[in-house]
């Protein structure tokens, strides 16, 4: 009889009647509605979000390597995308106008410019880009399903910047 009614969340409540005999079940359910606009609801609906914990707390966690690289390699993703499209986008333009912008002007424009630029430059692209290939190695490799435990992910995660930072240095000074 009760099943539906427990499925609802609904606790059905047995009080004794005045006859000890006879007992009833009672079923009780306290709803309160309240008529409102539409305005109103969004309102309380507003006030109440207010009242809600925000999920996951992140001052309860302790920040992990992991968080660290994962958003590292999205950030390094975009900047490469970015770079691309931009480089892209400038040729097709370029094109559409009638501008001179052709490799032997980059080229100029390149060689114009001091060692410290050149350097600095050259490491801006140099890093992000040996980073996002190692690491994306590195879930290539997970993706085979190898090193997906603790000790394997931190190892990965170890070798990523060590490449990096080896692959990084190679291709700003020494190409």
């Amino acid at each position: 009889m009760f099943a539906n009614r427990f499925a609802l969340g609904i606790r059905p409540v047995l009080r004794a009647s005045s006859n000890i005999t006879a007992r009833k079940t009672v079923l009780k359910a306290s709803l309160n509605t309240v008529s409102t606009t539409p305005n109103a609801e969004d309102e309380i609906l507003i006030a109440q979000r207010k009242n809600r914990p925000v999920s996951p707390h992140l001052d309860i966690y302790q920040p992990q390597m992991t968080w660290y690289l994962s958003g590292l390699h999205r950030v390094t993703g975009v900047f490469l995308a970015a770079g691309f499209y931009g480089i892209t986008c400038s040729y097709a333009a370029a094109s559409l106008l009638g501008l001179n912008f052709d490799a032997t002007v980059i080229y100029q424009t390149i060689t114009d410019l001091p060692d410290l630029v050149k350097y600095a430059a050259k490491a801006t692209i140099a890093f992000p880009f040996a980073f996002h290939f190692f690491n994306g190695l590195r879930h290539f490799v997970w993706d085979s399903g190898k090193e997906l435990y603790i000790k394997g992910i931190y190892r990965t995660a170890y070798i990523c910047l060590g490449l990096t930072a080896v692959a990084g240095t190679y291709l700003t000074f020494l190409s």
